[in-house]
């Protein structure tokens, strides 16, 4: 059986660029409305954001978007977490984008990404959850899933943008996700809006919190920002 969930909500201080965030809060309930919007499959089919876990406990990652090259870095490493570690604790982990659906199955090819995907183009989800468009001025601890320094992950980026099918940014690249605990039913037990695009909550304190056993990600060379 999984481990209760704490719930809490993240905090931080700083210089705020982009506006407060509006939304949910600790203890208040997914409002019916937002559970009722519409996300997209690879397929475009359309499927309703509460649906994804009204029967099921679900850590839903909301990323900035497909060419943000710390977001496919950070899902390559949400693709390391076994299924079995997921199932163990009835738990699905699920990654939200805002790109157009076209862009599902690249994406995955390209982190090795296999538990659920979904994209949300229009961003409503998004808004309705308070996510944050901009940059803050905030710090942020060396996150353990980013392998690339700045200059590098940025050429990465660019370099995919245009030599894809479609050339565009898979997204509106000021907009910021954020990481949640959602279900079962419209209950939200964690929220974290990032503040910037490095603002990203470390994999295995969610884990944690929902009970599924900790991925070890160190097995890889230390960063080096410019």
């Amino acid at each position: 059986m999984a481990a209760p969930v704490t719930r809490q909500v993240s905090g931080g201080t700083g210089l705020a660029l982009a506006p407060a965030s509006t939304g949910p809060e600790n203890g208040q309930p997914l409002e019916a409305a937002v559970a009722e919007l519409p996300v997209l499959d690879a397929s475009g089919k359309r499927v309703p954001f509460g649906a994804l876990f009204r029967e099921r406990r679900a850590v839903v990652v909301f990323v900035r978007h497909f060419l943000c090259y710390i977001c496919k870095e950070y899902v390559e490493d949400l693709a390391k977490i076994p299924k079995s570690f997921l199932q163990d604790a009835n738990v699905t982990i699920i990654v939200i984008g805002q790109s157009s659906y076209h862009h599902i199955e690249p994406f995955c090819k390209l982190t090795g990404y296999s538990h659920e995907i979904y994209v949300d183009p229009e961003r409503e989800i998004y808004k309705r959850l308070g996510m944050k468009r901009g940059e803050e001025i905030a710090s942020s601890a060396q996150s353990p899933h980013v392998k690339s320094n700045l200059l590098s992950g940025s050429l990465r980026s660019l370099w995919r943008a245009v030599t894809g099918p479609l050339f565009d940014f898979q997204g509106d690249p000021a907009q910021q996700g954020g990481t949640l605990i959602l279900g079962p039913g419209n209950n939200i037990h964690f929220i974290h809006r990032d503040r910037n695009r490095l603002d990203h909550k470390p994999i295995n304190p969610v884990l944690q919190l929902v009970g599924v056993q900790q991925v070890n990600f160190t097995n890889r060379p230390a960063v080096v920002h410019v």
